[in-house]
């Protein structure tokens, strides 16, 4: 990496991004360069602030995702906590623990990586710290605020019995292409693949790398109005159903034929020797929205949707007479689902 100090380091990984004029349309009175930022509050609304981080060799290596994904995916991941509680993303602030003897292109792909995530959901990246670390390893943490309407947030634990629970997309794309991207020989596995599998297979990886958080779906369920309680999908299907039926004191009784799946997932998940529905239920990092919606409100709330080219798909419903979160699969059987997911210390 060039010999420069912190601040100049700074400057050419920032300034090429987001320009002064855009900055200011994005409500930035003071940027990257003073002690902290200015930023404008707009009346009437709450502030949400999340944070997110991602750990070299726990969510990415380098055979898994380049700098550029990781930057990407760092930023999806804080602006996806904003679309589960319906707010709009606004700003973000970048810590950074960069190994001493990285070079400075890698440093500029993980920026051009979360600007360009940015860029997608208006975010103005205003600031944060850069520090070297001499243990090796990359530490990219992700800190965001949105706003949200006041007295509008949508929160786990508002499920009501009787409502429908829903997923705005399909599952288990992520753990697919996490499985593909660590599996041994992927670009001979790929070749020898059909034109369709290989297409499935290049849709799995790019949502293991690059996944889309589901804003616009916040909104919308915020703005119909019939939404309950809400939550993103991280760490897998099964761990945020259970925060929702923990949170809201509910049971939650799913239906494994209704649950959304790509194209050619149980055909690869079949060829690799896995459950399909172990990577929808705890393989996470999909980044789609699970919650719970009125009864009443479904068919408006999907034609909103259908509107605005969003897909809403209902999977169970909320029950008072279960605790904890249960599938019903094919042939009619119910059983209680484990509590699991990705955990940093199980």
């Amino acid at each position: 990496m060039p010999e420069m100090d912190e601040f100049a380091l700074i400057r050419r990984l920032t300034q090429p991004h987001q320009s002064d004029a855009l900055q200011k349309i994005l409500g930035v009175v003071v940027g990257i360069g003073d002690d902290a930022a200015v930023v404008e509050v707009t009346p009437g609304a709450q502030m949400v602030v999340s944070c997110d981080t991602m750990v070299q060799d726990i969510h990415f290596n380098q055979k898994t995702m380049c700098m550029t994904d990781v930057g990407f995916k760092a930023m999806a991941a804080a602006v996806s906590d904003l679309a589960a509680m319906g707010a709009i993303p606004r700003y973000a602030l970048i810590s950074l623990t960069v190994p001493r003897d990285s070079d400075f292109g890698s440093l500029q792909e993980l920026y051009d990586g979360l600007y360009e995530c940015a860029g997608k959901y208006g975010v103005a990246l205003i600031g944060g710290d850069t520090t070297s670390s001499k243990l090796g390893g990359w530490v990219v943490s992700v800190t965001v605020t949105g706003e949200i309407e006041a007295g509008k947030s949508l929160l786990r634990s508002s499920a009501k019995p009787g409502d429908a629970v829903f997923v705005t997309g399909a599952l288990g794309s992520s753990a697919a292409g996490l499985d593909f991207l660590l599996s041994v020989l992927p670009l001979e596995d790929m070749l020898n693949a059909t034109e369709s599998s290989r297409q499935a297979i290049e849709h799995f990886m790019e949502v293991h790398r690059r996944p889309l958080p589901q804003v616009r779906a916040g909104r919308t369920l915020l703005e119909c109005g019939g939404c309950h309680a809400l939550n993103d999908i991280s760490d897998g299907l099964a761990s945020e159903a259970w925060e929702i039926a923990e949170a809201s004191e509910c049971g939650l009784l799913l239906y494994e034929e209704q649950i959304p799946l790509a194209p050619d997932l149980r055909w690869y998940a079949e060829s690799r020797g896995k459950a399909v529905m172990d990577w929808v239920l705890y393989g996470g990092e999909d980044y789609q929205l699970v919650g719970t919606i009125s009864q009443s409100q479904v068919d408006l709330v999907q034609k909103a949707f259908k509107r605005r080219q969003l897909s809403l798909h209902i999977i169970g419903e909320v029950r008072s007479d279960l605790a904890g979160v249960f599938l019903r699969n094919d042939k009619g059987l119910t059983e209680e689902v484990p509590k699991q997911g990705y955990n940093h210390f199980a």
